[in-house]
Parts: C-alpha cells; structure tokens; sequence
C-alpha cells in the first residue's frame, strides 16, 4: 500500500501538505494535476505519489512515469524521504506512517 498516514483527519493533513509545497515552506516536494513529486533535480519525477484517503488515513500510491519503470532506489529515496518531510513538517497532525517494503495494490512501478 505504499505510504499510510494514520491520522484523525485525514483530508486536513493532504490540504496542510499541499498548502506546504505551494508556499514553498516544504522545498523538496511538488504538488501538481493531483501528484507529488520529489522536486530536488536528481530525484524530480522519477515517481509520483497520488494521494487517496481510505478508512485507514491517508494513503500515497505510488506511480511510475509514462516513459519507465520506478526501480528499486527510487522507490526507496521516496518513501522514506516523504516520511521524513511528515516527520519534520507535521509531526502533531498524524499518528504513525508505515512504507511498505513492496508495491502493493494501487501502485503502478
């Protein structure tokens, strides 16, 4: 499942996180046509996240560009750096995260 976000409200957590990235207060992370992207130019749109909420909180899909696959480092560097950037911008608005260490059901890589 990718990134899960347990959280008491969810949709207040996508809407901080995107609000972040248009304000350039979170520098390394794009929000655009319903994605995040790690922004930094070695990493920029070798995946994308698509945000859902579920009964669980709120989940990040992974998704691959049009032209490849997203191999197994990228999938690493943004799981884990999208983790931290929760972890350092908004620690108080959510509970636990949890990366699965595969692609699972709704992740195209």
């Amino acid at each position: 499942m990718a990134i899960v976000v347990t959280t008491s409200d969810p949709r207040l957590l996508l809407e901080a996180i995107k609000k972040g990235t248009k304000d350039r207060r979170i520098e390394t992370w794009e929000y655009n046509d319903g994605y995040f992207t790690h922004s930094p130019a070695q990493w920029r749109a070798q995946a994308f996240f698509r945000p859902n909420i579920t009964g669980e909180g709120l989940v990040l899909n992974i998704i691959r560009p049009k032209d490849r696959n997203v191999s197994s480092e990228v999938y690493a560097v943004y799981h884990g750096r999208f983790i931290e950037m929760l972890l350092a911008h908004f620690d108080r608005m959510f509970d636990f995260s949890r990366a699965s260490a595969l692609a699972s059901t709704g992740d195209l890589v």
